[in-house]
């Protein structure tokens, strides 16, 4: 069984050797890891890892909590940057309402800039959104990505993710859908066509069970691919076969 990792922090300081972290991932069956970033800084890393590892990918964008960051020149560096071989999509980006203090304003304008900018490039967008499922919405419909794209990490209601499925979003699912506190997700995934699912692991963060509580690695996504199979009432070497061709779908990988 093969399976790709499609939103993965690498770039953490928590990882002290990454080519460590990719060979356990690799002996799992992981056959590629999409290193996302969160900003400029992360976003050259993440290209760096990529030209230093065969199997890794990049991701290249502003997290909504580091709009702050976005300079007058910080989108044409970003996109100079996504115009390498190995980045594969813009992200993550969005929205995040969850703490208190965001510019609500400020993080659609770069969420729109950074869309713009994606269909520009021909690539994906990768989706972030946290308490702002209903302006997320609203916002693609207004402001569609040209290529396949996806929510990563989605967390919203059955009836969202069939008003994005109909817009012809993917989902990535990571380590909360093994949680037993998980609320909507696992009617998400019953819901969800295999055909729109991508699997996560969202690491360092998001551990998925029997390692809650625990730094979470690529390797993992086996138990996230594990407990799709689970809800669904198929093998995991149907959701290893598909979900890897759903990425290599949205990623060109």
């Amino acid at each position: 069984m093969e399976f790709v990792d499609v939103h993965a922090h690498i770039t953490s300081d928590c990882f002290e050797n990454v080519a460590e972290v990719v060979k356990r991932a690799e002996d799992a069956g992981v056959k590629n890891i999409v290193c996302s970033a969160f900003n400029f800084s992360s976003s050259k890393q993440a290209v760096e890892l990529s030209k230093q590892f065969a199997r890794v990918f990049a991701n290249v964008g502003f997290h909504p909590e580091n709009t702050n960051e976005i300079e007058d020149t910080s989108l044409e560096k970003l996109e100079a940057l996504a115009m390498d071989e190995k980045v594969v999509a813009i992200g993550e980006i969005g929205l995040d309402f969850h703490r208190e203090g965001f510019d609500k304003d400020r993080q659609k304008e770069f969420f729109i800039k950074q869309i713009q900018l994606a269909n520009k490039l021909k690539k994906p967008v990768v989706i972030h959104s946290r308490d702002a499922m209903g302006e997320t919405i609203e916002l693609l419909k207004n402001n569609k990505p040209i290529c396949p794209s996806l929510l990563h990490c989605f967390s919203g209601s059955v009836e969202s993710a069939r008003e994005l499925l109909e817009l012809g979003f993917s989902f990535s699912i990571g380590g909360v859908v093994t949680f037993k506190n998980a609320k909507n997700l696992p009617e998400v995934v019953k819901m969800l066509p295999l055909e729109r699912i991508l699997l996560e692991t969202d690491c360092p963060y998001m551990s998925p069970v029997p390692f809650r509580g625990q730094k979470n690695e690529p390797k993992n996504v086996v138990y996230i691919a594990d407990e799709i199979a689970r809800l669904k009432g198929i093998s995991i070497e149907e959701v290893a076969k598909i979900t890897t061709k759903n990425a290599q779908r949205v990623f060109g990988l």
